[in-house]
């Protein structure tokens, strides 16, 4: 319990304490990577300041403690009105009292000897972090040159300068107490220079992200756009060419009427064949203005409780009559009790679909069978054929606009729409539709559709 408590309260103090260091140095938000610099060396700096003044009293060093109150003076003042009224710190005079205070400390306080080459080269550091770039190189050499320039003095004139420390003892003391104030310095301004690069390279990395984010939107949409052209030019090909042969047997049959060249028996042939182009043109143009619709403005879904057979009766009632037309046997098979989540508009056009596939490509004495029932959370549909089959090179294009005009077993023509109707439709209930065939056995289609239970 005492451990924890310990540790609680060692949590609470940091914890204070970050809040207040935040507090003084100032947020990211409002104030330049310099002035937050500088913040912070000033609090560490004038709190060293204040131990530094008395004790180079008590040691006899006045000149050096007067030295080191009047700069942590300028600290206190550029600090004051940086912070709290957000006036940016005055570089040029921080550079000029440095090398006016350590001037004189070096001479007042033994020379070469002394410690103030020590602070020397950290408070050139903290110039450099608090000055503007264009700035920097000329305070180097003002530096460089006054440096040289004091021991050169020293060594010309050693009588100039004061040995504050006779013995060993007292140089020690010096140097160990004047260690911390260029280290703390240094410290500080090497943390704030990695926290500044860690979080340049972050947000780097964090832009090439995005841009290579945004690139691959780029090239998705450029393939969206490509395979949305290709099936608009296929739409293109279906009302330049399907619709119109229709059309132009039509007008062919009525010319022939119309001249009197056609005999009864003729005219029975003909008016069948055109009847059954006419119902398979019928289909495609309703699957092709559905998939436009969709392509366009998106289809709207209603969702909603629904019982299968109820549902797909009509439409399976419908397709059996134009199976028995080919002499096909149809048969299906879906439990009275079967509710499903669906659209019932989109639900019928689905099954008619693959159900007038079924019967365009199996051959007359041949069998259609539609099966559901209860497939875990869904209701699987399976509509079955012994027909002609799909070939295995057309079976992997078979659900998209890709896929190639094809001809049942009566010469009845498909242009493909439906089955990239079914998928469409279908995924958009929550659904999914699969497949099997094998050529000139026949084929399987799989409906799942989500059950209620």
């Amino acid at each position: 319990m005492s451990i924890s408590a310990s540790s609680e309260g060692k949590y609470s103090f940091l914890k204070k304490f970050n809040s207040a260091w935040k507090t003084l140095v100032g947020s990211p938000a409002d104030f330049a990577l310099e002035s937050r610099i500088f913040h912070s060396i000033s609090i560490c700096l004038i709190t060293i300041m204040v131990i530094y003044i008395p004790y180079n009293f008590s040691i006899g060093l006045y000149i050096s403690a007067i030295s080191v109150f009047i700069l942590a003076t300028v600290f206190v003042i550029q600090f004051y009105y940086s912070r709290f009224h957000a006036r940016m710190h005055n570089s040029t005079l921080f550079g000029l009292a440095g090398i006016v205070i350590f001037s004189v400390n070096y001479f007042t306080n033994s020379g070469i000897n002394g410690s103030t080459d020590l602070i020397w080269p950290s408070y050139l550091l903290l110039v450099l972090s608090i000055s503007p770039y264009r700035q920097q190189l000329t305070w180097l050499m003002v530096y460089l040159i006054v440096f040289y320039a004091l021991h050169s003095v020293e060594y010309l004139y050693p009588q100039l300068v004061t040995h504050a420390f006779n013995t060993p003892k007292l140089q020690f003391i010096d140097r160990v107490t004047s260690f911390p104030m260029p280290a703390f310095a240094i410290y500080i301004m090497i943390r704030f220079i990695r926290q500044s690069y860690d979080k340049a390279r972050i947000t780097a990395e964090q832009r090439a992200q995005a841009v290579e984010i945004r690139n691959n939107q780029i090239l998705l949409q450029k393939n969206e756009l490509e395979q949305s052209n290709a099936e608009k030019n296929k739409l293109m090909s279906i009302i330049s060419h399907d619709l119109r042969a229709p059309l132009v047997n039509i007008q062919n049959y009525l010319e022939l009427l119309n001249e009197n060249a056609v005999d009864n028996t003729q005219r029975i042939n003909l008016e069948q064949n055109l009847l059954t182009a006419t119902n398979h043109t019928m289909q495609m143009l309703s699957n092709l203005l559905y998939w436009s619709k969709n392509q366009m403005d998106g289809q709207n879904i209603h969702l909603h409780r629904v019982n299968l057979l109820q549902t797909l009766q009509s439409t399976l009632e419908m397709e059996q009559m134009q199976a028995s037309k080919k002499d096909i046997r149809f048969h299906y098979d879906v439990e009275e009790k079967l509710d499903v989540m669906a659209d019932p508009d989109m639900l019928q056009l689905v099954v008619r679909n693959l159900v007038s596939n079924a019967i365009k490509f199996t051959a007359t004495g041949g069998a259609i069978n539609v099966l559901a029932k209860t497939a875990d959370k869904h209701v699987k549909i399976t509509i079955s054929d012994n027909g002609i089959g799909i070939d295995l090179n057309k079976q992997a294009t078979l659900f998209s606009a890709d896929t190639e005009v094809t001809y049942g077993t009566n010469n009845e023509k498909g242009a493909g729409l439906g089955l990239l109707l079914c998928k469409e439709f279908i995924e958009r209930q929550k659904g999914k539709i699969t497949f099997e065939s094998t050529p000139g056995i026949g084929s399987n289609f799989y409906i799942y559709i989500p059950a209620v239970i």
